[in-house]
């Protein structure tokens, strides 16, 4: 299979994945929040780079942390492709009976998780991106009220994502950075407000 196909290491990435530091500091909040509320073994946020037409991993809590910020692939591709596409949350409880999971990517990434939920990022008129929860905690597993939650944490993460985006041409870092916080911060407890915070993993 070609290098295409799978996961390849970012180079530049096209305008709409260019995040300053406010908007890093923000995704970064948003995928450890939802790792943190859902008891997920990692969480990331891939950004559409439409001029490529790839989905770049923009944040990443948990396993891959590491490494996977900055890497692509192509949107078409996999569960992430599927809701970039469709604007539809899912659920996937058992990946190896997931026809559209793309196993060759999470291989390359060096963790292959068991399940996954995943959200459409989207503001407006338009899917900016995917934000997904990998291994959550069984009872966030199958549940339709946990699923809208992090549908409703996907859609107000991206509209807060736009307008740290806005603000950044206007204010000075700082006062962009605090505002992009302050919003996740508010993101949680929509989230802590909707649920009763599951069982976490040990450790």
């Amino acid at each position: 299979m070609s290098q295409s196909h799978g996961l390849v290491p970012a180079t530049d990435v096209g305008p709409a994945t260019q995040a300053g530091s406010a908007e890093r500091d923000l995704l970064q909040s948003v995928v450890e929040t939802a790792r943190a509320i859902f008891g997920a073994a990692a969480s990331s946020v891939l950004l559409h780079d439409r001029d490529a037409d790839e989905l770049v991993f923009q944040a990443v809590a948990g396993e891959g942390a590491e490494s996977l910020v900055g890497s692509r692939f192509p949107a078409g591709r996999g569960l992430a492709g599927w809701v970039l596409v469709s604007g539809e949350p899912m659920v996937a409880d058992d990946l190896r009976e997931q026809g559209m999971f793309a196993r060759d990517v999470a291989t390359s990434t060096g963790y292959v998780p068991d399940a996954l939920m995943a959200a459409p990022l989207a503001h407006r008129d338009r899917v900016l991106g995917v934000l997904e929860v990998l291994d959550p905690v069984e009872q966030s597993r199958s549940s339709l009220s946990e699923l809208d939650l992090l549908a409703l944490f996907a859609r107000q993460a991206a509209a807060a994502l736009a307008v740290v985006t806005e603000r950044r041409r206007e204010e000075p870092a700082p006062e962009v950075r605090a505002r992009g916080l302050e919003l996740v911060e508010a993101l949680r407890d929509v989230l802590l407000d909707g649920m009763s915070p599951p069982a976490r993993h040990g450790g």
